[in-house]
């Protein structure tokens, strides 16, 4: 009893402030009501609980309960008023969020937000009633009363506020306050604002601002909703630069878009950042600091969506190369920012291989395709890690395919129409190169970049022939293929310019392959210089019709064979020019081949002539309907020799489209010695057709050479596998190495011990290669 007695007087002595009697507690109890007056919580919608209070007033009230100590008393009442009164806060937002939710319009969560201001202002303890009662009071510092009472009020206040505010928002505020950011964008002007957010903003401020979506801002950042939705109000900046770059850079390739782009963003991005990240600047630069993270990161996030959009349009950009080197630029200086290189080399791979890897694609346009590559990833990735890694598949992909050789020597010495677009003009032309072991001792040597796998080697650009080369282990594929379409070309050449070969591509070539790779092409291009110089001479001894090109027989690729007989007439004009030949150069003999050349005949029928120039077979089919007019095809094959059905009937069709022949019963043809109508003349049936237009070549391409060769090499593999039982196909390849003229690797091995599989000829069990038992 003593010790509360004790307490007792000390709060009362407390409250009374030593005045007489109980004075000061009347006076505390005066200036609690008051202070409890001015903080309770007042409706809104209640225009009877508006007022004013005097200044002077309140500061005297809050004096004394400063000075009783009682300043955490009264902020436990304020929070429980506040508490007991959140209900008309709750309401507020019901109300505004159904109409919200009905109508999906951002400008009901504008007003909720306006709204919700007003409350928050109407009940933070803040200087909004207090009417000054004097010019020195006026002057005074607005919240020099409220301070009096300690920062925590405030704070305590604001927590209140929000932790009520943010449970009672339902998940659709989320979509409208998302809906409303996006609307502030392009509202630094009053006239691009819609009206009922002037109405809204002009109600609130009274006065005209300089930006009317400062007040919108403001809110946000009292009711705590920047904070809480920070990652919202960023996503939508980003998708508000992902909108505009997928709308103005999509196929927009021929010129650079990235610096275009961020010019955009600084006329339009950054002013509408000054609001949500640096309303504080008091100063350009000082907003320039402290936009400077947020910037960063807005930087990051466009050049990672440029990325993404020229990924996704990559294997199109290459294709539009020359054309789109813009976006190649683009796209090398996001991915220097931007680590999305394994993301690019997954795209362009898959796209390859579902849009060029195909058998559908033609061999030239994989080619092709693999050139721009090439040089496009050239561009965007100078060391090659990218090209290294998106051109394996193909160059394992074109050494699988048979004509990939081929079509690569045709681009050394063909014209436009056979694939000179493989080779740059402008590219300086210089000798195969090798690869080469990294020189350490090099003072400008670099180490491999970060993501080079473990089989990359840095190597110097090389030019594209030389690239195309190295999918093969060996150019003598290539010196092989390129003497057989050298030859074809020659044996071509009708007018006699194939000294225009010489200077258009074998001094070319000797610079790419070497003077030994091109001494045979040297001989053919002789042999062609002698040819015509023998003719003359043979020509001006005795004049002939027959023009042709001699050639050595060990020097040329080998040529097509065939045993059919030539007519009469044809063969007597032969005999005679080897006669003169003879006399000319007595220690060398013509060995004809009938079914190569060209004659230029003038077929005359009963009512038109004909000038046609045909082939040898040609001319040998249509000689014999000279003796009666309707042939079978098996007759005029029995007539002139061994001849394939398939290459008779391609003679035949030649007749038959210029309307010398007619096919009337199936494999039977009759001369058309008067001329019929187009639509009553028979051709040859649709389903040989496809068949029929392939021409064959004069010189034995490469592979009919090699798989000439293999059946040679079968008797060596037939002999070892009987002898010696089951063998692997490295023994294999070990025996076959000590055959004479055996070159292949054991790739070439591999597939040829496949072809014979299938055949039936071999088994393979565990990789273990037997003779297939009868």
């Amino acid at each position: 009893m003593n010790e509360a007695a004790v307490k007792w007087r000390l709060c009362f002595a407390n409250l009374n402030r030593g005045e007489p009697g109980i004075v000061g507690l009347l006076e505390f109890s005066e200036a609690w009501a008051f202070a409890k007056e001015y903080l309770m919580p007042r409706d809104l919608s209640d225009p009877r609980q508006k007022g004013t209070f005097d200044k002077a007033k309140v500061m005297a009230a809050v004096e004394i309960i400063v000075k009783c100590k009682m300043v955490q008393y009264l902020m436990d009442e304020f929070v429980e008023d506040i508490r007991r009164h959140q209900n008309m806060i709750t309401n507020d937002v019901e109300k505004h969020m159904d109409q919200y939710e009905s109508t999906s319009d951002p400008q009901h969560i504008a007003r909720l937000v306006m709204r919700l201001m007003r409350w928050f202002n109407a009940w933070a303890p803040s200087p909004e009633y207090v009417t000054p009662i004097s010019p020195s009071l006026a002057t005074e510092p607005a919240h020099s009363f409220i301070s009096r009472l300690g920062a925590t009020i405030i704070s305590t206040y604001t927590l209140l506020f929000q932790t009520h505010l943010f449970s009672v928002l339902p998940p659709s505020f989320t979509r409208g306050f998302r809906d409303l950011i996006h609307l502030t964008f392009g509202l630094t002007h009053r006239s691009s604002a819609p009206e009922w957010l002037a109405e809204i903003i002009d109600n609130s401020q009274g006065q005209p601002l300089p930006r009317i979506d400062i007040p919108l801002w403001a809110a946000f950042e009292d009711l705590g909703l920047l904070d809480r939705y920070e990652s919202l109000v960023s996503g939508v900046c980003h998708e508000y630069v992902e909108a505009h770059i997928i709308e103005t850079c999509t196929k927009k390739w021929d010129e650079p878009m990235l610096y275009k782009t961020r010019e955009w963003m600084a006329d339009k991005i950054v002013p509408w950042m000054v609001m949500p990240y640096a309303r504080g600047a008091r100063t350009a630069e000082e907003a320039r600091v402290m936009l400077q993270g947020v910037g960063s990161r807005l930087d990051f996030h466009l050049c990672k969506t440029i990325a993404d959009l020229r990924t996704r349009e990559i294997f199109d950009i290459i294709v539009d190369y020359p054309d789109s080197q813009g976006a190649l630029q683009d796209l090398k200086e996001c991915l220097q920012r931007v680590d999305q290189r394994s993301q690019l080399v997954q795209s362009l791979r898959k796209a390859n291989k579902r849009r060029l890897l195909h058998p559908g694609a033609d061999t030239k346009d994989i080619l092709t395709q693999y050139v721009s590559i090439i040089r496009c990833l050239r561009i965007v990735d100078p060391p090659g890690v990218l090209l290294f890694k998106v051109a394996d598949p193909i160059r394992r992909y074109l050494r699988e395919r048979d004509d990939t050789i081929r079509c690569i020597v045709a681009s050394l010495v063909g014209d436009g129409e056979s694939g000179d677009s493989l080779v740059d003009e402008n590219e300086p032309i210089v000798p195969l190169q090798q690869p080469q072991a990294d020189d350490y001792s090099d003072a400008n040597w670099e180490p491999e970049p970060i993501d080079a796998g473990p089989d990359f080697r840095t190597n110097k650009p090389s030019d594209v022939i030389s690239t195309l080369v190295s999918i093969y282990d060996s150019k003598e594929l290539f010196v092989k293929e390129l003497q057989v379409l050298l030859a074809q070309r020659l044996l071509a050449i009708t007018d006699g310019s194939f000294e225009r070969e010489k200077r258009r591509n074998i001094e070319i070539l000797k610079i790419r392959f070497g003077e030994a790779a091109l001494q045979v092409c040297e001989v053919m291009l002789k042999d062609m210089t002698d040819s015509k110089r023998t003719d003359q001479h043979i020509q001006a001894q005795k004049t002939s019709v027959v023009h042709p090109t001699i050639v050595s027989k060990h020097f040329w690729p080998a040529l097509q064979t065939s045993n059919f007989v030539l007519p009469e007439r044809l063969k007597k004009v032969q005999d005679d020019y080897s006669k003169e030949f003879t006399t000319f150069k007595p220690d060398k003999r013509l060995n004809w081949l009938p079914q190569l050349g060209t004659l230029s005949l003038e077929i005359e029928l009963d009512d038109r002539t004909i000038s046609a120039d045909v082939s040898p077979l040609e001319a040998a089919f249509i000689d014999l309907f000279s003796d009666k007019d309707i042939w079978t095809v098996n007759e005029l094959i029995d007539k002139v020799g061994s001849v394939d059905k398939m290459a008779a009937l391609r003679a035949l069709t030649t007749w038959v489209d210029l309307g010398v022949l007619k096919e009337e019963d199936d494999e039977q043809f009759r001369l058309l010695n008067v001329a019929e109508d187009a639509s009553s003349s028979s051709r040859i049936a649709p389903s040989r057709s496809a068949a029929l237009m392939e021409e064959v070549p004069a010189v034995v391409t490469v592979q009919q050479q090699q798989a000439e060769q293999m059946k040679v090499f079968w008797k060596f593999i037939e002999g070892m596998l009987r002898n010696l039982g089951a063998l692997s196909l490295d023994r294999i390849q070990t025996m076959l190495k000590f055959a004479p003229g055996y070159d292949r690797n054991i790739d070439q091995l591999s597939a040829f011990m496949e072809a014979a599989r299938r055949e039936g000829l071999v088994t393979s069990k565990d990789g273990m290669w037997r003779l297939h038992q009868r």
